[in-house]
């Protein structure tokens, strides 16, 4: 398949797009109309530019507001279209997008469209140009694309065709079944867009909601799948209207593109092959190693320069010491399956922070040759000779990921590079796993994180949350496996400000079997619980039917509460610790949530200690 991207998705001036765009393995670029009237560059300095970098021009655009207009506008359009074909030569790019109007039309009648568009075609014709012509969701006259298609098939002329965008499509839901009907050779271009479902107004969501495939909620996976039954074989092309991608860093904001293009072909070929599909279309929807979902959380990594405030919190938990590693500058303490690592190579002053995840996968170097070519960057690890050797990759926020192999009873054979466990401060019988992780992601990378999890790790993203905070909405994302052995949950948080740097808090959350047992010996040991409000408590005693000597076993030891249909949740946080708190939880039944009424709890408890500890 042809990859193509408009230069209007990227920040930075054309130069600097069309540099990223050859670096993350772009075909061709679409050049906005915008970016090049802004341009230093001049029309042949620009088309030298990308056979340099060997990107193909394939689509200048928008031409807007040409067509149902009346005489002296329409005379006016076509001096206006004709200075434009000659400028498309200067470039060497043969086709031009043409967008239905939505501001000047006056008539709606099909044979007036058809006429004044069989004008522009024979103008086109006469420069050796084409005109893809677009159906936008808010067109004044024409806003289906199948009626544009069919303005397309009454001129019939070999220099108009039509330009199928999927936002415009799937923004209005229209069904993408009869793309499947129209003549391969009339499609001139194609544009995708995902966005999420939002109740706004089209225009508006169009011009700065749009994300890229996979992070969003259009069903794209069908519309490429249609698209190739028509036989179509040009390019394929991300046309994004985003305010965070147009401040974002530009080279990265190419690859997060490029990858979703990556994504979206396999989706596309994925779609085909469940409805039984094995014929090969001119459309080639390339596929990549496919990985089984990871089975659960081989340990999670925290770096700090100085550990001790950690190390003592996770012996107050009931956490043992399996002491440092024979040849790095780790420590490992673990509760039953739950391990942490403690990396103590931090720059100087750095306060303790999540840094690695390791997860089990089927085949680590199948999972991590698939994530390199999604255009994950590979996590350099030196090992001896007799140590396991981990693949790591980075995600979008820099945290580590370790594709680690997996064990059915879920040990871990790496651990032996510790040594013996000795005997530690556990409670008889305690055991313990990962629950979920909680990372906090920087505002202009969350979108590519949702893409990066799901398409290079197999998580699904769940409907998000938004949770109110003293310092604004927190929007949380769960993404997770089928049979949530793996919780990850990203969250789009509010800077915080803590003396004179600013972090994000994020945690880790264990699950245990007993719960109270777990808080009871904690207390015992001095731990510094997470202080609860009694307004908190009084609360929980008018939404639940609890027993007293419960509740009161709850307000004790500063554990939350929460229930549903399903069964119960029991946990409790710890404090903060550099940018870092721990969470213990127990869940009784079938319940399958993270006690989301409890989060703003935490949020204002956690806002209270920053701002009497600054």
């Amino acid at each position: 398949m042809r990859t193509g991207i408009a230069t209007v998705c990227l920040s930075g001036t054309l130069s600097e797009k069309m540099d990223a765009c050859a670096r993350a393995g772009f075909d061709g670029i679409e050049i906005f109309e915008q970016d090049l009237v802004t341009s230093a560059l001049s029309p042949g300095d620009v088309r030298r530019r990308a056979a340099d970098l060997g990107l193909t021009l394939d689509l200048y655009q928008p031409f807007r507001d040409f067509d149902g207009v009346d005489d002296d506008l329409l005379a006016a359009n076509l001096r206006r279209a004709a200075a434009k074909f000659d400028l498309m030569g200067r470039l060497g790019i043969d086709t031009i997008l043409v967008c239905s109007n939505v501001a000047t039309a006056t008539r709606g009648e099909d044979d007036v469209l058809a006429a004044q568009l069989s004008q522009l075609a024979r103008l086109a014709g006469d420069h050796g140009v084409k005109v893809a012509y677009e159906a936008l969701a808010w067109g004044k006259y024409v806003s289906d694309f199948e009626h544009a298609h069919r303005l397309v098939e009454a001129v019939d002329h070999p220099n108009l065709g039509t330009c199928l965008d999927s936002f415009h499509i799937l923004s209005r839901e229209w069904d993408t079944a009869p793309i499947e009907k129209m003549e391969a050779s009339k499609i001139f271009f194609v544009q995708v867009a995902d966005a999420p479902k939002l109740s706004l107004d089209v225009l508006s969501w169009s011009r700065h909601y749009r994300v890229f495939p996979g992070e969003g909620q259009f069903e794209l996976a069908k519309f490429m799948g249609h698209l190739a039954r028509t036989g179509y074989d040009g390019p394929v092309s991300l046309e994004i209207f985003n305010d965070v991608f147009r401040q974002s860093d530009v080279a990265r904001t190419a690859v997060d593109a490029m990858r979703s293009l990556v994504w979206l072909q396999e989706q596309g070929a994925a779609w085909l092959a469940g409805e039984g599909e094995t014929h090969r279309y001119p459309l080639q929807l390339d596929t990549l190693p496919r990985v089984p979902e990871p089975t659960g959380f081989n340990f999670a990594e925290v770096k700090a320069a100085d550990t001790s405030a950690l190390e003592t919190l996770l012996g107050q938990l009931g956490f043992s010491s399996r002491g440092r590693h024979r040849t790095k500058a780790v420590q490992l303490w673990t509760m039953g399956q739950a391990r942490v690592v403690i990396n103590e190579t931090a720059p100087t002053l750095s306060g303790p922070a999540i840094s690695a995840v390791g997860f089990d996968v089927e085949n680590p170097l199948l999972a991590s040759s698939r994530a390199q070519q999604l255009k994950a960057p590979v996590v350099p690890r030196k090992t001896q000779a007799d140590e396991e050797v981990f693949q790591g990759i980075s995600a979008p926020d820099s945290t580590e990921i370790f594709l680690c192999q997996g064990t059915p009873d879920g040990t871990a054979a790496w651990t032996a590079e510790f040594g013996q466990a000795p005997a530690g401060r556990s409670i008889k019988g305690a055991s313990a796993v990962i629950d979920h992780v909680n990372l906090a992601q920087p505002w202009q990378h969350f979108d590519e994180a949702v893409l990066f999890y799901s398409s290079a790790l197999a998580l699904a993203p769940q409907p998000f949350a938004e949770v109110p905070s003293p310092t604004g909405l927190v929007r949380s994302q769960i993404m997770d496996t089928a049979d949530r052995g793996v919780r990850l949950v990203l969250n789009l948080a509010p800077l915080i400000q803590q003396g004179r740097s600013k972090t994000y808090q994020e945690h880790i959350a264990f699950a245990v079997d007993d719960l109270v047992s777990i808080a009871r010996a904690a207390k015992k040991r001095g731990l510094q619980f997470l202080g609860i409000p009694a307004n908190y408590y009084e609360d929980l005693a008018a939404r639940f039917d609890l027993e007293p000597g419960f509740l009161d076993t709850l307000r004790d030891l500063n554990l939350l509460y929460d229930r549903d249909a399903q069964g119960e949740f029991l946990h409790f946080y710890t404090a903060t610790v550099g940018s870092v708190f721990l969470e213990m939880v127990e869940r009784r039944g079938g319940y399958d949530g993270y006690g989301a009424p409890n989060a703003p709890v935490r949020h204002a408890v956690q806002y209270d200690l920053r701002q009497t500890t600054a």
